[in-house]
């Protein structure tokens, strides 16, 4: 089975271009952090770069909503091949084929992920059953629970 998952952010804006018989192609390339193990950086990120093709529709979407920055979870297939760079040496390239493309990064946000403000803390007061305040969360008494 071929399939990998990949969460991470563009580092470019996207490139939309139409083959010779009119199908829609968008590519853009993501980058992915991976932590080391085993080494004096141990825990340090590193980051992983996969060119990623989107086609038809899913890929003029990319192109219309997707910027350098922002964060994306892509699901699809891994395709490998062989070439020789234009100095003879011998190289290998790795693309993603993209069946499923997520847009993680809220609209009108750059690569920036939202900030979290925590919900105000529930009056000391505030019993089983009572109404909820900030969040949704109701406050109980720990003689309360079942258990």
């Amino acid at each position: 089975m071929n399939k990998v998952f990949l969460i991470g952010n563009l580092t470019r804006d996207p490139e939309m271009r139409t083959t010779q018989s009119g199908v829609s192609v968008c590519s853009f390339t993501i980058a992915v952090n991976r932590r080391r193990f085993g080494s004096a950086e141990a825990g340090q990120p590193e980051a992983d770069f996969f060119r990623i093709s989107a086609w038809r529709q899913l890929g003029e979407n990319c192109s219309r909503y997707l910027a350098k920055g922002r964060k994306v979870a892509v699901v699809g297939t891994v395709s490998a091949s062989a070439y020789v760079g234009n100095d003879g040496q011998a190289r290998a390239s790795l693309e993603v084929n993209a069946d499923d493309v997520e847009f993680l990064s809220p609209r009108g946000e750059g690569g920036e992920a939202p900030a979290y403000t925590p919900a105000p803390a529930p009056r000391a007061n505030q019993g089983f059953g009572a109404a909820p305040q900030g969040g949704g969360f109701v406050q109980v008494d720990e003689e309360e629970l079942p258990f």
